[in-house]
């Protein structure tokens, strides 16, 4: 299969069936298929090069998990500074605790 032609029948993801499925061109750009549609359930969608993208739950873990490794590998603060967590901690003396209110209605004598 050397050139691809309209109405050819090429393997895809299918966005709409979360599936391979067969799949006909309905559009051509400079000689890569731009446009297929699903012979399953005729939904139009571009080609995804026969690649399962990943799941918005994959995507959301690994933005998670690079933000961990950024903030783990961070430069550590210089000798003369302090971080702002330990600027609040030390020039406060420790608050005493607050009295806790009553919950709920109030009894009747």
């Amino acid at each position: 299969m050397d050139e691809l032609r309209l109405g050819d029948i090429i393997d895809d993801y299918c966005v709409k069936c979360r599936r391979m499925t067969n799949h006909a061109i309905v559009s051509i750009v400079e000689g890569q298929a731009a446009k297929v549609r699903c012979r399953s359930c005729y939904h139009d969608h571009t080609y995804l090069h026969e690649q399962i993208p990943p799941s918005k739950k994959d995507l959301k873990k690994m933005e998670l998990f690079n933000a961990v490794l950024a903030g783990a590998g961070g430069a550590p603060a210089p000798e003369g500074e302090e971080t702002a967590t330990e600027a609040a901690s030390s020039d406060e003396a420790p608050a005493a605790p607050e009295e806790k209110k009553p919950r709920g209605r109030a009894k009747k004598p």
